[in-house]
């Protein structure tokens, strides 16, 4: 009988807990955490985007000196060569930019970086094909070369780095370029097989010894003891590829408006100014020499190479110089994706190289065999602009041996249709631009139908000055 009561009363309490509850519920005075429609408490969902209201995350200049150095340590994560598996790999084209090299400006009355640019296997950082590449090059007088390319030395050895020179770092950077491209597009996807012929390359360079050092290295990790006459090395004049299609007055002014936004931004960073100011007090020489030697160039190598930055009799330069200046560069970047003058020098400025890309492209989806593996070796104002022009606004300023990879897939279900899909430095962004960023909303493909990029490059680039040629959008102004 005693439990029995024990029970009720119990029973009776829990009842009124819940009826006081959910009267308190009712007038609010206990907050309640809905139930989404897609059965998630939001408490309990991890934030993904940030705050709308938020500022955007502060720029941090030594972290990002760090990405450009790109240090070879280890190994590097890689989305190219992923498809589904019946679709079969039918050509690549790479773009890439030099590796490492020497400053191509010195900071006037100071000692340069003392950087030795011979290749030592023993030295860090090294490559497990360095010995076999120095090797190798030492054989390569039965190469084609174009123009003055073969009075170039196909390594770099001097003990005490030129301006401009290839260092040992930029020449492993690319031996580890290459043997990831190989790893991926020759064992995996088979892209050239061991008989592979002189017509399924095409190679071309700058002509600088850092481009074509560059381009070497990469194609000797690629073809680890490649036969040298099979490779016939392509000179370009022009850092922007243009060939035969340089002419184009607009593209020219469109720079020198980029050159003025430039000089406007510079002049009211005060903060770049006073930092000017010290460092040529410190150097001993006028403000105005000073900022036209261009410091960050030399500042990055010291930075790139652990090397003390330099000092004279009345002080030295320091670590807030050189932030203050790269978070200047970083802040420029910043602002000329915003102000569309540079986008507009690069539409004019990259399509005779883009336009080159989608032919060769648009020939081997026809069944053409050869020039299925192109490499182009070039600068950071080349890689800059053909990003821009494909509208990927994301992405980082060229790295040293930065590299842009076009891939051709054929659909082995309906072997007519190709896609292509676009890599900077290993990430996927073909969804990034501006003629596929809509395309993977209704398609289960990974991919960008190769027909989207031939509208874009024919047709597309020359809708924002109103024309419809390259010829015509060179000398009319944009709307």
């Amino acid at each position: 009988m005693l439990f029995r009561n024990r029970f009720l009363f119990l029973l009776a309490l829990a009842a009124l807990l819940a009826f006081l509850s959910l009267s308190l519920q009712f007038l609010h005075l206990i907050p309640v955490n809905p139930i989404k429609e897609d059965g998630l408490n939001p408490k309990s969902r991890k934030r993904i985007m940030p705050d709308l209201l938020t500022e955007p995350p502060a720029i941090d200049p030594v972290y990002e000196a760090r990405v450009y150095c790109n240090i070879p340590t280890i190994a590097e994560r890689s989305m190219e060569g992923h498809a589904p598996h019946y679709f079969k790999l039918v050509s690549v084209q790479v773009l890439i930019r030099h590796g490492d090299r020497y400053p191509l400006y010195a900071i006037p009355k100071t000692k340069r970086p003392d950087i030795d640019c011979t290749l030592q296997p023993s030295r860090k950082p090294s490559h497990p094909q360095l010995e076999a590449f120095i090797k190798h090059m030492s054989k390569g007088s039965a190469a084609q070369m174009d123009g003055t390319l073969s009075s170039l030395p196909r390594y770099p050895s001097h003990s005490f780095c030129e301006m401009g020179e290839l260092t040992q770092t930029g020449v492993v950077q690319h031996l580890r370029n290459g043997q990831l491209l190989r790893e991926i597009y020759i064992n995996k996807h088979k892209l050239l097989l061991s008989d592979w012929t002189a017509k399924q390359l095409y190679l071309e360079t700058t002509g600088k010894s850092r481009t074509l050092q560059s381009a070497l290295a990469l194609l000797y990790s690629f073809l680890p003891d490649f036969d040298w006459k099979k490779i016939y090395m392509r000179h370009q004049w022009s850092t922007i590829f243009c060939s035969g299609s340089c002419d184009c007055p607009m593209r020219n002014h469109y720079l020198e408006e980029e050159q003025r936004r430039q000089y406007s931004l510079r002049v009211k960073n005060n903060d770049l100014e006073k930092i000017y100011v010290d460092m040529a007090k410190i150097v001993g020489i006028p403000t105005r020499q000073l900022r036209a030697s261009n410091p960050i160039d030399s500042l990055l190598c010291y930075f790139c190479h652990n090397v003390s930055f330099p000092c004279t009799k009345t002080g030295c330069i320091g670590m807030e110089h050189f932030k203050v200046i790269k978070r200047h560069q970083l802040e420029d970047e910043r602002e000329r994706q915003e102000k569309k003058l540079y986008f507009l020098y690069a539409l004019l400025a990259t399509h005779p190289l883009l336009n080159q890309t989608v032919n060769r492209l648009q020939r081997i989806a026809e069944g053409k065999k050869e020039e299925v593996f192109v490499l182009y070796s070039a600068h950071d104002v080349t890689l800059s602009p053909v990003l821009s022009a494909l509208g990927i606004t994301e992405a980082r300023f060229p790295r040293f041996a930065a590299r842009l990879v076009f891939e051709l897939w054929q659909d082995g279900k309906r072997p007519k249709e190709h896609f292509i899909r676009i890599l900077y430095n290993g990430a996927d962004v073909t969804f990034q631009t501006s003629f596929c960023k809509d395309y993977y909303k209704h398609s289960s493909k990974p991919m960008c139908p190769l027909e989207k990029f031939v509208s874009f490059v024919k047709r597309d680039m020359f809708l924002v000055f109103n024309s419809t040629s390259y010829y015509d959008a060179c000398r009319r102004r944009a709307l």
